[in-house]
């Protein structure tokens, strides 16, 4: 394979330097594509008068110096006022600066109405013409981010920073695929040079986003058995996206040395690594009143000439793509599929649009201050494929735009106060199906109440993607003006949240089993302080173990017996998952060679359900079936869900073992791309008690 590397040479000659002639060039095309819309206004607007056609070029320069001087002080007063002032002074903001500029400059006259529409004129025809010049990327956005701040030299400059970048939801295999197709350039760019190294591991079980992420950020799996599981210590479920539970499910994992402990920043994501900094973190959401630089860096990006119009047009765009794309898999009757309406359109353009922008604006700040180590989780293609599928076209274009995203952070890191080294991960990967209630025409929950011939409370929603938002929300409020008027409607969502777990799962419901999903990997509860066995379950209720194993849309069950002996059932047979003993048919193996050992550690966790149970998997196609209403899901066993990324620098890659299974070992190599790098050398040996072993 040809290598890429004369690109490599051109990303770097791009980022260096503050002005180049490319700068240059831009800079005169805006100035006189401004200049142009002036004139064209001065004509059609009867409140807009110019006595020369210098006066409106003098307006396109002064507007630009008063905007450089205004937008700052703009920024700080949304800062101080609250968030609710970001869109209305991004609205009005324009108008602000092109009114001033107009009063400044002689020979022109003009009322504050004709001056807000020439801005926004003047912004529309500014952002199609960086649009043009840059040929459709992200370029001219990096160049802003970059200018924005003021790199500090950090005292130890020798010392390398680390750059983890979590590409949520990302399976090995489709990326891989991606890189041999050309859809993603940046990565094939990196890989074909020689300079980095792709490589595959194996998420533990669950394949899910909490226990993958705690596991990497503070090297320990243990007691997170889903992505919602009931606690049977406190009584209730945890829901990992929930910031008070975010928060208590890192305090019982954390012993003060995460990943990010040292001059580390977390960045969108669920547990915050240690890290002194923590921005749109759930489990600090709700810890405080919001983070100052969070509403800063969203009200520079909101207030600058292009900034609000590139989000207010992409977000559109996104939902109208959405939309189309949506309609399109039922016109072609694509299969598997599931009902995609406009929440979930409004929540892709969120993630894919504004928060993707957000969270490079924050890495380059970080970058520019010498940061050691930063975390950030990337998650536009994770939410397109659960709605989409792995491989739809909405899914790899996601994808695309997170190799651009890569490339933004490869020019930002030019500018950055030490050398970064970037790492790519992904915390787990996804498989593909349609889900179990259309294939079957049921519920999980549903089944065992038939099983058992009892009421069972089913907890079966696919709400995963909503805690972006409520990060996002809460880490923007604080205690100003906006603050207050924020803070009913944020009690009210606490109060909602509570309210939805004592409905469905306290009070009246405590005597009854509970069910929940996480992908295809359903958790089987009886309330109470102890977990009951295979033996209790089957003298309780004889019918729920055969009728689940013989159900075509599971595909295992596991538990202890009464001994603590760890076990798998299937349809056709058993298998001890401590000895690897099988009777009959092994359950297990369609499900790769690592099955028994990762089932043998979720099983034997403390907080480990009294069932698992697993979705079948086709053969053929590898397709599974959630217990979510989902298209690409993750969480079990089966397909590519504990298929994940590791894209690394090749000086970095030959220290990882042959084979990483489970994130907390992904964490001790972590570690070790630290010490490399000349961060954490107090001391060498393993900071959460696990061994890498390879092999």
């Amino acid at each position: 394979m040809a290598s890429d590397a004369p690109a490599s040479r051109r990303a770097r000659q791009r980022g260096r330097g503050w002005f180049t002639l490319a700068d240059l060039g831009r800079l005169l095309a805006t100035w006189l594509v401004s200049t142009g819309i002036l004139w064209v206004a001065a004509r059609l607007l009867p409140d807009l008068e110019a006595s020369s056609l210098l006066s409106l070029a003098g307006v396109s320069v002064v507007s630009g110096i008063v905007g450089f001087v205004v937008r700052p002080l703009l920024v700080e007063v949304s800062v101080r006022l609250g968030w609710l002032t970001v869109l209305p002074l991004a609205f009005f903001g324009q108008g602000i600066v092109m009114h001033i500029a107009m009063l400044l400059v002689p020979g022109i006259t003009a009322t504050w109405t004709a001056a807000f529409v020439t801005s926004w004129l003047c912004a529309a025809g500014v952002t199609f013409v960086a649009y043009l010049l840059t040929a459709g990327t992200d370029e001219s956005v990096t160049t802003a981010i970059a200018r924005r701040g003021r790199t500090v030299q950090p005292p130890d400059p020798e010392v390398d920073g680390l750059l983890v970048v979590q590409l949520d939801g990302v399976p090995f295999p489709v990326l891989s695929w991606a890189v041999r197709a050309g859809g993603v350039p940046t990565i094939r760019r990196w890989v074909t040079s020689g300079d980095y190294q792709l490589r595959e591991w194996t998420p533990q079980l669950p394949c899910t986003t909490p226990a993958s992420q705690l596991g990497l950020l503070h090297g320990t799996v243990a007691g997170i058995p889903g992505f919602r599981w009931y606690d049977r210590e406190l009584g209730r479920v945890l829901v990992a996206n929930r910031p008070a539970d975010a928060r208590l499910i890192e305090e019982r994992a954390s012993n003060g040395r995460g990943l990010l402990c040292e001059d580390g920043v977390s960045i969108s994501n669920l547990f915050s690594g240690d890290a002194e900094n923590a921005m749109l973190t759930m489990s600090r959401a709700s810890a405080r009143l919001g983070s100052p630089q969070t509403r800063r860096a969203l009200a520079w990006f909101m207030l600058t000439p292009t900034g609000f119009a590139r989000s207010l047009t992409r977000t559109v765009g996104e939902v109208a793509k959405e939309r189309w794309q949506a309609r399109a898999q039922v016109r072609y009757e694509l299969v598997p599929r599931i009902r995609r309406n406009w929440t979930f359109a409004l929540l892709r353009a969120l993630t894919n649009v504004l928060l993707r922008d957000l969270n490079t604006a924050l890495i380059a700040e970080e970058m520019q201050r010498g940061r050691k180590v930063i975390y950030v989780d990337y998650v536009d293609y994770d939410e397109v494929a659960h709605h989409a599928g792995l491989f739809r076209h909405e899914s790899l274009a996601a994808l695309e735009g997170l190799d651009r995203v890569l490339a933004q952070l490869e020019l930002l890191a030019e500018q950055a106060a030490r050398r970064y080294r970037l790492v790519v991960v992904s915390d787990h990967g996804q498989s593909q199906g349609q889900p179990f209630r259309d294939r079957y025409d049921l519920e999980l929950s549903t089944l065992c109440t038939e099983l058992m011939d009892e009421g069972v409370h089913g907890y079966e929603e696919a709400d995963e993607g909503w805690g972006r938002a409520h990060a996002l929300v809460l880490d923007i409020g604080e205690e100003g003006v906006a603050g207050k008027l924020a803070a009913p409607a944020r009690r009210r969502v606490d109060q909602i949240d509570s309210a939805d777990t004592e409905r469905n799962v306290g009070g009246r419901a405590a005597d009854r089993a509970l069910v929940l999903g996480s992908g295809n990997l359903g958790l089987f509860y009886v309330p109470g302080q102890t977990r009951q066995s295979l033996d209790d379950l089957t003298a309780r209720w004889p019918r729920l173990l055969p009728g689940l194993c013989e159900h075509p849309g599971v595909g295992f069950v596991a538990g202890i017996d009464e001994h603590g002996v760890p076990w798998a059932y299937g349809d056709g047979g058993r298998v001890d998952l401590a000895s690897g003993t099988v009777t009959g048919t092994d359950p297990l193996a369609r499900y790769g060679e690592h099955a028994r050992r990762v089932l043998l550690r979720a099983v034997l966790d403390p907080k480990a359900p009294d069932l698992y149970l697993n979705s079948s998997v086709d053969e053929q196609t590898s397709d599974i079936a959630a217990f979510e209403e989902l298209v690409g899901a993750h969480g079990g066993l089966g397909g590519w869900q504990d298929s994940a990324v590791l894209l690394a620098p090749q000086d970095l890659a030959t220290s990882v073992p042959e084979r990483v299974e489970g994130a907390d070992q992904l964490h001790q190599v972590l570690l070790g791309f630290l010490r490399q790098s000349g961060q954490r050398l107090e001391t060498g040996a393993p900071e959460s008690g696990v061994a890498v072993t390879s092999g």
